[in-house]
C-alpha cells in the first residue's frame, strides 16, 4: 500500500525515511513497466538528481513547504517553463516553449512541489477514456491481468499517483477529467469549485467550465494541494456523520450500473447510515433536462472549436479523429445557440440550487461501470463513444453546475474477492468546497473502518 502525502511527509520528519530514498522510489517507479506511456517528458532524471541533493535538516519540514519536496507530475496541459506544451497532440509539436510556469504550477513550486515530469492525457482533454493514439494509453495499474482503460483525460495523472511515480497529480477537470481517472484507478480526485483556481496557462477546452484541480492518494492530500492551488484555508468543522445530512438522487445517474459499482455503492450508503448519516433519497428529475438544455452540442464543442478552428482547419488530418469528431460539432452552433444555452444553464443552476438546499452533500456513484479492457475500445468507435458518454454521465452534471465534487474508492461488501476500484462522489454547488471536503474526510473514514473489519 502506498504511502499518502502526508504519511510520507511525517516519515521524513521522524527520520524513518529520508526525502533522498522517497524521489528514489518515485524514480523507480517512473521506470517501471506500470508507468510506461504514462509521462511524454520523462521525469527520471530529474527525479535522481533531486535525490542527490535532497538533503532534510528541519524536522518539522517547514522549509519544504507543505509538498514536502515530494514528486508532482503536471498534465500536459499546463504551461512548465522552458518545456513545450502539446496537450497530448502531435499538432502542437512546432510550438515554441513557453516562458514561464502557469499559476498552478508556480503555487505548487512554492508549496515545496517538485515538478517531475508531463504527464499523458486524453489528446485536447477531450474524452474520459483515457485513450491516446499518438503517445500510448497508460495501463490502469489496479489490474495486472487485463490492460485496462485508466479514466481521462487526467490518465497520466492517475497512474503516476497510483504507481508511486507522484505524491499528487495536477490535472483539469472539464466534465469530470479528475473524477474519472481517481475512480477507475482507486485514487481520490477533488474537483473544486471553477473560479478558486486560476486557469491561466492551461491550454483550454471550455473556458466555462474548466477546472485546475488534482488527484491524491487521500482526502486529507486533496484538502493540502486544494489549499495550495487556491491559495486559501480550508475551514474544516470537523461535522460528525452523526450530524450530516446527504441526499441521494435516484435520477439518471443511477441507471444501467454494472454490478460491482451498484453494489459498492449500496455497501457505502448502508455503511454511512450506520454511522448515523440521514440519507434522503430525491428525485432530482432536473437532470434529466440536461439532455434539452445541451442539445445543439454543449459548451465543450462550441467552446473548443472557437479554439481550435484555425489549427484544425490547418491539421486535422494530425488530430485524433475521434477528438477532431467532437470538436467539429461546435463548428454547427450559431451564437444565438450559444447565448441560449448559457442562459439554460444559468435557470437550471438556480432551479438545482433551490432542490439541494439543506444537504450536506449528494451522494452518486462516480462512473457507472469499472474500468473496461483498452482492447474492447482501441479499434471500436461505437464502443469508445458509448462507453466514453457513460463515464462522462454523472461528473459533467457537476461542471454544468458550476459545483464542487470528490471521487473517493468505495467497496463492495465482499472483501474476500479482489475488486476493480469503484469511485462514490460527494458534489454539490458553488463554493461548498469546505463542507464536501470536510464530509468527503469522515465518509472515507467510515468506509476505510468497513473495509478493514
Amino acid at each position: 500500500m502506498l504511502q499518502d502525502l502526508h504519511a510520507q511527509r511525517q516519515a521524513i520528519s521522524s527520520g524513518q525515511l529520508s526525502l533522498a530514498d522517497a524521489l528514489n522510489q518515485a524514480r523507480l517507479a517512473s521506470l517501471s513497466t506500470a508507468c510506461a506511456a504514462v509521462y511524454i517528458s520523462h521525469p527520471a532524471e530529474l527525479l535522481a538528481e533531486a535525490a542527490k541533493v535532497a538533503d532534510v535538516t528541519d524536522p518539522n519540514m517547514a522549509s519544504l513547504g507543505p509538498l514536502g519536496g515530494l514528486p508532482v507530475s503536471v498534465k500536459d496541459l499546463f504551461d512548465v517553463a522552458g518545456e513545450r506544451t502539446q496537450a497530448g497532440s502531435t499538432v502542437l509539436a512546432d510550438a515554441n516553449p513557453t516562458q514561464s510556469d502557469c499559476p498552478a504550477v508556480a503555487r505548487l513550486r512554492r508549496a515545496g512541489g517538485l515538478i517531475a515530469g508531463r504527464t499523458n492525457m486524453s489528446e485536447f482533454a477531450y474524452s474520459g477514456v483515457g485513450i491516446n493514439p499518438h503517445y500510448g494509453t497508460p495501463v490502469n495499474p489496479a489490474d495486472n491481468v487485463v490492460a485496462r482503460i485508466p479514466g481521462g483525460s487526467s490518465s497520466g495523472a492517475a497512474v503516476s499517483v497510483a504507481t508511486g511515480a507522484a505524491a499528487v497529480g495536477l490535472g483539469s477537470d472539464t466534465g469530470g477529467s479528475i473524477r474519472i481517472p481517481a475512480a477507475l484507478c482507486g485514487l481520490v480526485g477533488f474537483k473544486s469549485t471553477a473560479r478558486l483556481v486560476p486557469t491561466a496557462g492551461a491550454l483550454p477546452l471550455s473556458t466555462t467550465l474548466d477546472t485546475v484541480c488534482a488527484i491524491t492518494r487521500s482526502v486529507r492530500d486533496a484538502v493540502t494541494v486544494h489549499e495550495v492551488l487556491a491559495d486559501r484555508r480550508v475551514a474544516l468543522a470537523g461535522k460528525p456523520l452523526s450530524a450530516s445530512r446527504f441526499a441521494v438522487p435516484r435520477c439518471l445517474m443511477q441507471d444501467g450500473l454494472d454490478a460491482t459499482v451498484a453494489s459498492a455503492f449500496e455497501h457505502s450508503l448502508r455503511v454511512l447510515r450506520a454511522a448515523g448519516a440521514e440519507i434522503v433519497d430525491i428525485d432530482l428529475t432536473e437532470i434529466d433536462d440536461l439532455t434539452n438544455i445541451n442539445a445543439t452540442g454543449g459548451l465543450s464543442a462550441a467552446e473548443s472549436y472557437a479554439w481550435h478552428r484555425q489549427l484544425i482547419a490547418r491539421k486535422q488530418s494530425d488530430y485524433d479523429p475521434r477528438v477532431a469528431l467532437r470538436i467539429l460539432k461546435g463548428a454547427s452552433m450559431s451564437a444565438a445557440d450559444y447565448i441560449d444555452l448559457l442562459a439554460a444553464r444559468r435557470e437550471w443552476i438556480a432551479r438545482m440550487n433551490v432542490r439541494m438546499n439543506g444537504f450536506d452533500a449528494m451522494l452518486s456513484p462516480t462512473v457507472p461501470m469499472v474500468a473496461p479492457a483498452i482492447a474492447d475500445l482501441i479499434d471500436d468507435d461505437a464502443a469508445f463513444f458509448r462507453v466514453n458518454g457513460l463515464l462522462l454521465r454523472n461528473p459533467a452534471v457537476v461542471n454544468m453546475l458550476d459545483g464542487c465534487a470528490i471521487s473517493l474508492p468505495c467497496y463492495t461488501p465482499d472483501q474476500a474477492q479482489i475488486q476493480l476500484p469503484v469511485g462514490l462522489m460527494l458534489w454539490h454547488s458553488a463554493l461548498h468546497d469546505d463542507v464536501i471536503l470536510d464530509a468527503a474526510l469522515q465518509v472515507e473514514a467510515a468506509l476505510n473502518l468497513a473495509h478493514t473489519h
